[in-house]
């Protein structure tokens, strides 16, 4: 995978890669695995989208914080793209950082940060693994690149929370290995009935996890499904930063500026209408 119009790199280094872990007895079908995971990167949330969420930043010691950010969605021919918003952290310990990621096998990430200037930037892999905002997350945990990573194996179906899901481990290109050797691969499940990414768990030394993402729910506006509750959880730290979507706005149609790098500092509009999400 190639990051920021960089040319396409070859593989990891073989030797540092973890082994796969097949759920049944023999090695599942590849060619069934493949085509589940292709049909999984076309489908996504039809038309664009607009998302307000909250950051719950939960260290395993010390006080809660609580961010709200706003996120436009769609696709293009490239993939899908998305515009984040993570606003000036409390105290201003952090200035706000604006995120323009374009996903898919070729992705891109721009980002501008409050204060720097009237042009965003087009970020290099290390600018991916810094966190956001004052948070734990990173925009590798946000752009989730490497569910496009074309080096992987199926590794068969398994359960995840009592639910049947497709086990696959990815494995990153050579680009991603150097610049960040502790990454060694990703496990991922996306769950049969509703084709989501249920879990991902970021693999490091001795085939142990270093992050974890775990969807937590789901909820349906209109007639689709798109996810509510994200933990990210720092298996070195224990500390955690959940993703909580509280608005959502389907079916709408946006400028071409929401979506353009050179108008990521100009403020995007918000829809009108939007459909509030309330926890059961």
């Amino acid at each position: 995978m190639a990051w920021c119009g960089l040319a396409r790199p070859a593989h990891a280094q073989k030797g540092n890669r973890p082994p796969p872990a097949y759920v049944q007895l023999g090695e599942p079908d590849q060619k069934e695995g493949r085509e589940v995971l292709e049909a999984f990167r076309r489908q996504g949330i039809a038309g664009d989208y607009y998302l307000e969420f909250e950051l719950h930043v939960l260290p395993r010691h010390g006080t809660e914080q609580v961010l709200s950010g706003r996120l436009w969605g769609s696709r293009n021919a490239a993939g899908p793209i998305a515009r984040i918003s993570v606003p000036e952290s409390a105290a201003g310990a952090a200035p706000e950082v604006r995120l323009l990621m374009q996903g898919g096998a070729n992705p891109a990430l721009w980002r501008w940060t409050k204060g720097t200037g009237a042009k965003a930037e087009l970020v290099g892999i290390d600018a991916l693994f810094e966190p956001v905002g004052g948070t734990d997350l990173t925009a590798f945990d946000l752009q989730m690149p490497f569910l496009y990573w074309p080096d992987f194996v199926y590794e068969g179906l398994a359960r995840v929370h009592g639910r049947p899901a497709h086990q696959f481990l990815f494995y990153p290109p050579a680009d991603v290995a150097q610049h960040n050797p502790l990454l060694r691969g990703v496990r991922t499940y996306l769950d049969t009935q509703y084709g989501a990414l249920v879990q991902a768990e970021l693999i490091g030394g001795d085939d142990r996890p270093l992050k974890v993402l775990s969807l937590l729910d789901l909820k349906k506006v209109g007639d689709q499904w798109i996810p509510k509750t994200v933990d990210f959880r720092n298996e070195a730290t224990r500390n955690k930063t959940r993703f909580a979507v509280t608005a959502a706005a389907l079916n709408q149609s946006f400028s071409a500026a929401v979506f353009d790098s050179a108008q990521l500092p100009e403020a995007a509009a918000t829809p009108a209408e939007l459909v509030k999400l309330v926890t059961p």
